[in-house]
């Protein structure tokens, strides 16, 4: 019977396009059904704020020399990953990232909370990862550390950046190459600038050791520094608990 159905489907062409638009439009309506219920799936989080042009340029960086493919950035609510990598992801935490780098593969570990897990010079250090386990399969990124960073064109990069939706300010746009040199040369005029724009959490250092240079090196950790750490919102949860109330005699 079945066979005989699909038979008849199969011959008659415009019964056959009707099927396929009904199977195509079942698939459409589970993908584009919850996007209008977004409001109320993605957690609040005040504290958020988006990315630094440094930081910015740090993720340009990552996405150029193709990190994503083999280190994920999304922890999933399986009891083993949030053990190993702390709180799982929240939708809110990629709610600035065009485009979100959650990925599937891990060929290396997850980076969704490597912020702050590392010194900057251990950051570093992983770039060249031969040198810290020989027999690690992860090509080295040295060159990094050599080349300076083009910060001249990053007011684009921050415009295209508030068309899609990132909430940048005329000012920030204005600034964007100041702001990217400060924030990697704390000795500099424009580093306390960095912090009245972004927070006061921002941090403004020599994200490679040197000072003298804004380097690729000094955009990427500066990323990396951020995973993370651009809210508060996945800890709030993982607070202790309150002490049960005493048993009533």
């Amino acid at each position: 019977m079945p066979e005989l159905f699909h038979r008849k489907l199969e011959r008659s062409a415009i019964g056959f396009v009707l099927a396929i638009i009904a199977v195509a439009s079942v698939g459409g309506i589970v993908e584009i059904a919850p996007l209008f219920t977004i409001d109320e799936t993605v957690e609040e989080a005040p504290d958020m704020r988006v990315y630094t042009p440094l930081e910015l340029a740090g993720r340009n960086i990552y996405i150029r020399e193709g990190c994503y493919a083999c280190h994920s950035q999304m922890v999933r609510t399986l009891r083993d990953e949030v053990e190993r990598y702390g709180p799982y992801s929240l939708a809110v935490e990629s709610k600035y990232d065009h485009p979100m780098l959650w990925g599937s593969k891990r060929t290396g570990p997850d980076l969704a909370r490597v912020g702050g897990k590392y010194s900057d010079f251990g950051m570093s250090r992983i770039l060249s990862p031969r040198e810290v386990v020989p027999e690690s399969n992860m090509p080295a990124y040295r060159w990094l550390a050599r080349n300076s960073l083009k910060i001249e064109d990053l007011p684009l990069h921050l415009e295209a950046q508030r068309a899609i939706g990132v909430p940048y300010s005329e000012e920030m746009i204005e600034n964007a190459t100041r702001d990217a040199y400060g924030q990697a040369s704390p000795g500099s005029d424009s580093a306390s600038n960095v912090k009245e724009r972004y927070g006061a959490e921002t941090q403004v250092r020599a994200f490679d050791g040197v000072a003298t240079n804004v380097t690729e090196m000094d955009a990427l950790v500066a990323y990396l520094q951020v995973l993370g750490r651009l809210t508060d919102a996945a800890f709030e949860d993982t607070a202790a608990p309150e002490e049960p109330p005493e048993p009533i005699e």
